[in-house]
């Protein structure tokens, strides 16, 4: 995100993306993680370059590997797929693969 920027609200941002993130989390026994969807901002986002790919950094970007606290939780959404990371409980990464729609919408942002 440009510094000059306040990071958004996910929520605010691609509300569709973050009510299926927050169910798919329930169904999958992650309440705690689905509770934090509606205060996650997005502070960043990758710039790859993949055009199947849109991935938002919810924490800081970290210089190197997360470490060992890290854990990747893949949910199962109909279309795509939709990767979260979490560090220490805390929601740090959002990947969303193959989701042509939001992926043209991140760009923009």
């Amino acid at each position: 995100m440009d510094g000059d920027r306040k990071a958004e609200l996910l929520v605010d941002m691609f509300p569709e993306l973050s009510a299926e993130f927050e169910q798919l989390l329930r169904v999958s026994g992650k309440p705690a993680l689905a509770e934090q969807i509606a205060g996650l901002r997005v502070l960043d986002r990758s710039r790859c370059g993949d055009d199947f790919c849109a991935t938002f950094y919810t924490q800081p970007k970290p210089k190197g590997s997360y470490g060992p606290r890290l854990r990747t939780v893949a949910l199962e959404p109909i279309t795509g797929h939709l990767i979260i990371d979490v560090v220490g409980g805390a929601v740090a990464q959002i990947e969303v693969l193959y989701r042509q729609t939001l992926i043209k919408n991140s760009v923009s942002q």
